[in-house]
């Protein structure tokens, strides 16, 4: 006698094995990108990197007007290219008479590439990072954890680097802060499954506390590559062929860790 339940026929395989969330943020990330390249003229173009970029110095000087002398001194100091000297230095100085803070650029940044390498970069470890959190956390939780990853990495950026007026952009520091999370749970042997019936799935892999991640081999070595991969990108690369833009290791920093506390705090067996 067969006891196996009648399960629901598969009527067809889905084409992208990822949670429809994270399908849909890459998505948006891509189309985001695409418009901007194929369709937007240079000056709208440009207008929305102003508006939606996030700019250290222009927060700084939106703070304490004080340091705007400071902010023009920084810029005097690049060097390079002549053009881009100059074009870095004259946006510096409208940066100074339109001071005015926009907070939503702490989170519309992220929406933003500097080129097709970048964005595609950055959706290949989405795919990879953010389906086990979207799978374990659900569509909301892994929102949250995205965006208070995008806002923490751009905060950390603006402390360090205060009067810099390159524009931050990428959704690396979301990103890694979905790589974080998943750190807490996926390098570890999966959980022993005794009982039940074949059908059954098994429990759920519990978060791993700080100690015990610091005796996993597995993650010690991840977190190793990622911060040298950081700091080899952040400090001596340019940043993924965006040359007149900053993709900063310290945000990358900033959302990691973000990432890393939050997952305790709003996993879904706890709320």
């Amino acid at each position: 006698m067969d006891a196996m339940p009648d399960l629901p026929r598969q009527n067809r395989v889905p084409i992208f094995n990822m949670p429809t969330v994270v399908t849909a943020s890459i998505g948006t990330l891509l189309a985001i990108h695409a418009l901007r390249e194929f369709v937007l003229p240079d000056t709208w173009d440009i207008t929305a990197l102003i508006h939606l970029a996030l700019i250290p110095g222009r927060w700084s000087v939106a703070i304490d007007p004080t340091r705007a002398d400071a902010l023009l001194a920084a810029a005097a100091t690049i060097t390079g290219d002549p053009d881009m000297v100059d074009a870095r230095q004259a946006f510096a100085r409208y940066v100074v008479a339109e001071p005015s803070a926009m907070p939503w650029t702490f989170a519309s940044y992220a929406l933003l590439h500097g080129s097709w390498m970048h964005v595609i970069f950055n959706t290949v470890w989405l795919a990879a990072f953010g389906s086990p959190v979207a799978r374990r956390c659900g569509a909301l939780r892994y929102g949250i954890i995205a965006l208070v990853g995008a806002v923490a990495g751009g905060g950390l950026h603006v402390l360090i680097d205060p009067l810099s007026t390159a524009p931050l952009i990428g959704a690396s520091a979301g990103v890694s802060a979905l790589m974080a999370a998943a750190a807490r749970f996926v390098f570890q042997p999966p959980p022993a499954f005794t009982g039940g019936q074949p059908w059954h799935l098994p429990p759920r892999q519990r978060l791993q506390t700080i100690p015990e991640l610091m005796r996993n081999r597995t993650v010690v070595v991840f977190l190793a590559i990622w911060l040298v991969t950081n700091f080899l990108f952040g400090v001596i690369a340019l940043p993924l062929g965006a040359e007149a833009t900053s993709v900063a290791w310290d945000a990358h920093l900033g959302g990691f860790i973000a990432g890393f506390f939050l997952l305790p705090l709003i996993d879904r067996r706890r709320i």
